[in-house]
């Protein structure tokens, strides 16, 4: 008991210098929910240890302890990280990166006011996607185009506008769910339309699309597997075939193509992901991807395609629930402007994806240099990630670190806590930083991270 009389009042500790640099909202509820945890804290401590503490000193303490967790609790939870795991794309880590010069015209945007719907040459109201549809239309070749949130939302209110009440007919095979569990089957039942699936898992023909055509069809479906392949006894329809039968039949097609590129990726060693112009050169009525993943812009779901549908789709009451703002629409719209006019050195993913095996291991020497005789450059594989191009293997370089009287996991968890948070890739009982998803910019901030952790 006569330790707990030595707590001092709230106003005494509310006085400390320690807590001189919140003064001007020490009055705020979050305040007063942290220093009632504190004392609450306290109380238990003193009650537990029977210890004599001066009032002075346990004042002391307690502020320290509630200037601490004000801290804690003003620090943004999203923060910048270092990205050495050597997957490009990582989905928890904010897929892809955003251009500088993309985030300059943003600033410029974004800190007044901008005309998002807003006519300068009529002098009235215009619309949001105008800033974007005329640069798609340029890329693909399409007719129409609108951007939406994400991919997910893009399938949700193309399958809602263009097949509600009625029938979607896609491949057994084609039925996936990738991260977050987005389930094409979920989706769709959520569209309001009904699943009307055909052939075998792995084996799916034309005409099992073909029989299975009837008066309640309004829309047939092909999906990009995105983050799986099948191989070996399997077969799928050539896109040509799927547009000829759509045609036919008078019924629309349309692609989820997933990841989605605008450009070639061959030249970065991606073989297996389908171009969207060449979708919308086929026939294909409407296509979507996303914006945040090879495209290498922000999170958005793109529509393209006949304007027939794209119209369609852009009256329906959805439309505007699931629209991007003003922040998305000004990256969009550079990182698009980027591919025009054949500028994809200012995207990050795609100079990331480009980084040859040679230049990756100059970079990993140096740095392992600068570390000393506890780090070794040696050769790796990266990832391309975000659900692309599961197969390909990127030639890389990395650092093995080896500290000794710090294990594996603990490294890792010291790097992770660090300020800035590293996120490394653990390989045979060894912590490893690729190069290939490292800022050349961040290389000083990860040097000091290590030697702090490890000094």
């Amino acid at each position: 008991m006569e330790a707990l009389r030595q707590i001092p009042p709230v106003n005494d500790i509310l006085r400390s210098e320690k807590l001189a640099e919140f003064r001007p909202f020490l009055n705020q509820p979050f305040v007063a929910a942290i220093l009632d945890r504190v004392l609450a804290e306290t109380r238990r401590e003193l009650a537990q240890t029977k210890s004599l503490v001066s009032r002075a000193e346990l004042t002391s303490t307690i502020a320290e302890r509630v200037a601490h967790r004000i801290r804690e609790s003003l620090k943004p939870s999203l923060r910048r990280i270092i990205n050495a795991s050597g997957v490009v794309l990582h989905t928890n880590l904010g897929r892809a990166p955003l251009p500088e010069r993309a985030i300059e015209h943003l600033r410029e945007v974004s800190t007044g006011y901008s005309n998002l719907e807003f006519d300068l040459e009529q002098g009235k109201r215009g619309k949001r996607d105008v800033h974007v549809d005329r640069t798609l239309l340029q890329l693909l070749g399409c007719e129409a185009a609108i951007v939406v949130n994400n991919n997910a939302a893009a399938v949700l209110l193309v399958l809602n506008t263009l097949a509600e009440g009625g029938e979607v007919i896609v491949s057994r095979g084609e039925q996936i769910e990738i991260g977050d569990s987005f389930r094409i089957p979920e989706i769709m039942a959520r569209s309001g339309a009904r699943l009307r699936e055909v052939g075998t898992t792995n084996r799916t023909r034309i005409k099992d699309y073909e029989r299975a055509i009837n008066e309640q069809t309004r829309l047939l479906l092909r999906v990009h597997p995105s983050n799986f392949r099948m191989i070996g006894f399997t077969e799928r329809p050539p896109l040509g075939e799927f547009v000829e039968l759509g045609k036919r039949r008078n019924i629309p097609t349309f692609e989820d193509l997933g990841s989605g590129c605008v450009s070639d990726p061959i030249p970065l060693g991606i073989a297996d992901e389908p171009i969207a112009a060449g979708s919308i050169r086929a026939g294909i009525d409407v296509i979507s991807f996303s914006g945040d993943k090879l495209l290498g812009g922000p999170q958005a779901g793109i529509i393209a395609g006949k304007k027939l549908y794209v119209e369609k789709i852009r009256q329906n009451p959805l439309f505007r629930a699931l629209r991007v703002d003003k922040l998305t629409i000004s990256v969009l719209e550079f990182v698009l402007r980027a591919y025009l006019c054949g500028k994809t050195e200012e995207i990050p993913v795609w100079r990331m994806l480009q980084a040859s095996a040679a230049e990756l291991k100059q970079r990993a020497e140096s740095f392992a240099g600068r570390v000393g005789a506890k780090a070794k450059p040696f050769e790796l594989k990266s990832v391309v990630g975000g659900g692309s191009a599961p197969e390909t293997y990127l030639p890389s370089w990395g650092v093995a670190l080896d500290f000794p009287g710090i294990s594996d996991a603990e490294l890792e968890r010291r790097l992770r806590n660090s300020e800035p948070p590293v996120i490394v890739r653990l390989e045979e009982g060894r912590v490893i930083l690729d190069f290939r998803t490292i800022f050349a910019t961040d290389e000083d901030a990860l040097l000091v991270n290590i030697r702090k952790i490890t000094g």
